[in-house]
C-alpha cells in the first residue's frame, strides 16, 4: 500500500477535508495499519494536488494557510488502478524476532536475557493496549443491525486487526515463559 492511495481513499469518503482533519482521521483509522506522520501526509497532498489527482480550495473564512481538498476523476481513476495491481505479500520483519533468534543461539549462559525479557514485556504492553483499542472498536462497529458492504468490509478490516494483535500477544506471551524456563 501507499501513502497517496490511502489519502485518496480517506478523500473520496470523506470529500472537502483539510490537511488537519485528514492527518487526525488517518491516525484514527487507516492509520492503525498504514502509519503516516502529519508532515508526510501534507507533504503528499502537495504531490497529489501537483500530479492533479486531487484538488484544493482556501477555506475563506480560515486564517492561514487552511485547504480543502477533494479527489478529481484522475485521482478516482488511480484508486482504481491501483485496486487492480497485485500485492506482493510482505515478509515478517521484526527485530524482535531476530533477537530471539540470536537469544536461542547464545543460550541464556552469553546471552543479555533480562533486557530481552524487558524489551518483550514493553512490546507484550504495546500490542495488549492496541488489542483492547480494537476491542472498544468492536463494541461499537460490529453491532450494526443491518450492515451493507461498507460496514461489512470495516469489520472484515477490524477483525483482522483484532487477530493480529491477539497473534502478537499470545506470541510475546510464550515468549516470556519459554525465556524464564530457560533463564531458570
Amino acid at each position: 500500500m501507499s501513502l497517496p492511495h490511502a489519502l485518496l481513499t480517506a478523500l473520496i469518503e470523506r470529500p472537502h477535508s483539510s490537511g488537519l482533519e485528514l492527518a487526525r482521521r488517518f491516525d484514527k483509522s487507516i492509520g492503525h495499519f498504514w502509519q503516516a506522520s502529519h508532515q508526510q501526509i501534507y507533504r503528499e497532498l502537495g504531490r497529489l494536488e501537483a500530479d492533479g489527482l486531487i484538488a484544493s480550495e482556501a477555506e475563506a473564512e480560515a486564517r492561514g494557510r487552511k485547504r480543502n481538498y477533494h479527489v478529481l476523476p484522475a485521482g478516482e481513476q488511480a484508486l482504481r488502478d491501483w485496486l487492480g495491481e497485485a500485492d506482493a505479500s510482505t515478509p515478517l520483519r521484526d527485530t524482535l524476532m531476530v533477537k530471539l533468534r540470536a537469544d536461542a543461539v547464545l543460550g541464556p549462559e552469553r546471552s543479555d536475557t533480562p533486557a530481552l525479557i524487558a524489551a518483550i514485556e514493553d512490546r507484550l504492553t504495546q500490542h495488549r493496549d492496541k488489542l483492547a483499542q480494537y476491542e472498544s472498536f468492536a463494541v461499537r462497529d460490529m453491532a450494526h443491525p443491518d450492515p451493507d458492504r461498507a460496514v461489512r468490509i470495516r469489520q472484515l478490516i477490524l477483525q483482522a486487526g483484532l487477530r493480529h494483535e491477539s497473534g502478537w500477544v499470545e506470541t510475546l506471551e510464550q515468549a516470556l515463559e519459554r525465556l524464564k524456563v530457560q533463564n531458570s
